[in-house]
């Protein structure tokens, strides 16, 4: 038999959420994975009696503004969360969404590049065009000067 022996899968790929025990608790159990949904009046010792800070700071640079109630102009790398790993080191995220002058020029630069291409496209449409136009006048032309050969050829005849 295929996979294991808790799982039944219903179909191939699917997420195993396996139950082995159900809802049933009993001494013989080593731990319990539980979520704290509502405080009662008492504190309970080790869990909401201490505040401990956020371990992490915000990331984006928005939540950083936010945190910090900063200004537009405010330079958000300033407000960054750092974490002391040692004496030596410190650690910071790197800021997400972050303006910066780089990144303008970048976009800058697309902008640009589509607005020449638009150019370039419009031009090779109007030379086409011409091109097409022309070409059926040679037709017109050509199809003219063989219809007036024909006839020609008809007045010969008679």
């Amino acid at each position: 038999k295929k996979g294991m022996s808790c799982y039944r899968e219903r179909r191939k790929g699917c997420r195993k959420r396996k139950s082995v025990r159900g809802c049933v608790v009993g001494p013989d159990l080593a731990t319990l994975s539980l979520v704290l949904l509502k405080k009662g009046s008492e504190e309970i010792p080790g869990l909401t009696d201490d505040q401990r800070p956020r371990r992490l700071g915000p990331k984006r640079a928005s939540h950083i503004r936010k945190l910090f109630a900063l200004e537009k102009k405010d330079d958000v790398r300033n407000f960054v969360v750092r974490r002391e790993v040692n004496e030596k080191k410190k650690k910071a995220p790197k800021i997400q969404r972050l303006v910066t002058p780089a990144m303008l020029q970048r976009k800058r630069y697309f902008r640009s590049q589509t607005r020449q291409r638009m150019v370039l496209s419009k031009k090779l449409k109007q030379e086409y065009s011409k091109r097409v136009v022309e070409y059926r006048q040679e037709q017109k032309e050509l199809r003219a000067a063989e219809v007036a050969k024909k006839k020609k050829e008809k007045k010969a005849a008679k």
